[in-house]
């Protein structure tokens, strides 16, 4: 008999392929025969299996998780509640906000000043045989006229936040004036936005320093940060290894020193999985905590943004900041107005830590061995690690799949019959293959979310939070192949994306922080997910870490302070 609650994750074997074998096949699913492909082609992704399935749930299609009174107002984090000094991380620190705002405000540097440096340095991360290409657009006059104005409030002593002349980037999937939206395509984004999108505004209304437009995998469709139209990121700790992705320009911005915060958007593991390979901190928060209004339209159901940062800190000012209802997003008046309380408390003595062990297990032997290490060092903070099983992992994958895939095409779908040839590769085989799923597919992926949503909370009676490993490897290196028109690799997508999907299926917050390297000097992540709301514990999980985790300095570093 079939045991329901059996790990049910597996990896995969498929074709890797580049160059003239990748045009070919793009060619063929596009074409006539590509109905002749897709039974073998959805075999091996697992739709056919998800179709002879039986889930008897009423689908989910947002998973929403506040039955309160709705908000009516505007709201963020109260700033008496912001962190007040910056976190001192063993070994190397990146640069951080508070480093920013403390030399502004003992006149050991200007906004203006930083601006220049900031602009020079990214002229330089593109030079050379490995360029990062950390940015799609950078507008120097707009940064130095915001620049400018920074400095000015700071000789009149009024800056506006500690955010003040504080360089950020942000992926180019939010609207951000007067910058147009590409979302890493070579047609989209004409014309500029015609307003900032809400996390932006509270950015520049906080007197941030908008540097410009961060590179991403087209439209978000992949993990590794592979572009062929704006150049393909790579990783300040090693650039012959991809930054992830789909938020891989705001990754490589941070771990490159560019900026100390960025923004990124995250539909299945789109902050974590770059903030895992470039050894940051990444936050997914609870579904509709953060406002989405002026994001591109790609993946309604599982789509977030948050920050990434190079400490626990500053991720949690930045998260203070973003967070919260806004009224031109509906959805995200469904929640209890935000609080950092508490996130700073390093005694976590009886908290108790939910392992799955067959799934957290199921990584290469380096990540585990750091991800074990650290449920060793928490441990001996007074951590309780208590067993969990999660059943229908398989169930989410593929439905995950199908979700992010069908939205996608949905969301593609006024350009795609004129326009669908000008994507990558990559991005055009994976359109296709979600232009044949069908209705009933997608309501079957729903019913599998709920199902999902109900074993994290039967999980989550017996633990607090839930560890994972934030991906099943390191960053992989860049094929020679791969460049400049992309690679499909299946097989190495699964391995990536397997911890952090359930994550957005469900709408719980997650967050992923360093935890070691390898002995190639490559970062490794560990992946807590949370209650609904309770994003103030994950933040002070991954500061309890920087307690006890030795951080190396990246490769490649631009020292802007």
């Amino acid at each position: 008999m079939e045991n329901k609650n059996a790990y049910d994750l597996k990896s995969v074997k498929m074709p890797y392929l580049a160059g003239g074998m990748l045009k070919f096949f793009a060619s063929l699913v596009e074409g006539f025969l590509g109905g002749l492909l897709m039974p073998s082609l959805f075999e091996s992704a697992g739709i056919n299996w998800l179709r002879k399935q039986n889930f008897a749930e009423t689908p989910t299609h947002h998973p929403i998780h506040f039955t309160g009174e709705l908000q009516k107002e505007a709201s963020a984090v109260p700033e008496k509640e912001w962190p007040h000094e910056a976190s001192q991380t063993k070994g190397f620190q990146f640069t951080s906000v508070f480093d920013f705002a403390n030399a502004y405000r003992n006149g050991t540097t200007t906004p203006e000043e930083v601006a220049k440096k900031v602009l020079d340095a990214i002229g330089n991360s593109d030079k050379g045989d490995a360029p990062l290409k950390a940015f799609i657009a950078v507008n120097q006059d707009e940064v130095m006229r915001q620049a400018r104005e920074s400095t000015l409030r700071f000789k009149a002593g009024k800056p506006l936040s500690i955010f003040d002349g504080v360089p950020v980037a942000v992926k180019d999937e939010l609207d951000m004036t007067p910058y147009p939206t590409t979302v890493g395509t070579s047609f989209l984004g004409k014309a500029p936005a015609h307003e900032d999108s809400t996390v932006v505004a509270r950015l520049r209304s906080a007197g941030a320093l908008l540097i410009g437009k961060a590179n991403m995998h087209e439209i978000g469709i992949n993990v590794f940060g592979l572009n062929p139209h704006h150049g393909t990121t790579r990783n300040p700790y090693n650039p012959n290894h991809f930054t992830g992705g789909s938020s891989s320009g705001s990754a490589t911005a941070v771990a490159a020193g560019l900026v100390p915060i960025a923004i990124g958007a995250d539909g299945g593991g789109s902050i974590r999985i770059p903030s895992s390979f470039c050894g940051l901190v990444g936050l997914k928060a609870t579904f509709a905590r953060v406002s989405e209004h002026g994001a591109f339209p790609l993946d309604w159901s599982v789509a977030h943004i948050g920050p990434m940062a190079g400490s626990a800190t500053d991720a949690a000012l930045t998260y203070a900041l973003i967070a919260g209802p806004d009224p031109k997003d509906p959805i995200s008046l469904h929640q209890p107005l935000p609080s950092l309380n508490g996130w700073d408390n390093l005694n976590l003595k009886g908290l108790k830590l939910g392992v799955y062990w067959p799934w957290f297990r199921h990584a290469d032997a380096e990540t585990t061995a750091a991800c074990e290490a650290m449920l060793k060092e928490y441990e001996k903070m007074g951590c309780e690690i208590v067993e969990v099983t999660i059943p229908d992992l398989e169930a989410n994958r593929v439905a995950h799949s199908v979700s992010i895939l069908g939205e996608m095409a949905q969301g593609m779908n006024a350009t795609y019959s004129q326009r669908h040839k000008e994507h990558g590769l990559d991005v055009r085989i994976n359109l296709a293959l979600a232009r044949k799923l069908s209705a009933t597919d997608y309501v079957a992926a729903q019913r599998v979310r709920t199902r999902i949503i109900n074993h994290f909370k039967d999980a989550f009676k017996r633990a607090d939070v839930i560890l994972t490993p934030a991906t099943g490897i390191p960053a992989p290196e860049i094929k020679k192949g791969a460049l400049p028109e992309g690679e499909s690799d299946l097989s190495t997508t699964v391995e990536i994306m397997r911890f952090v999907t359930a994550a957005n299926m469900t709408g719980m917050p997650a967050i992923s922080f360093p935890v070691g390297y390898t002995q190639k000097g490559l970062p490794i992540g560990i992946q807590v997910m949370g209650k609904a709301w309770d994003e103030p514990t994950l933040l002070r999980m991954a500061l309890a870490a920087e307690q006890v985790v030795e951080r190396k300095a990246p490769q490649v570093y631009f020292k802007i302070l």
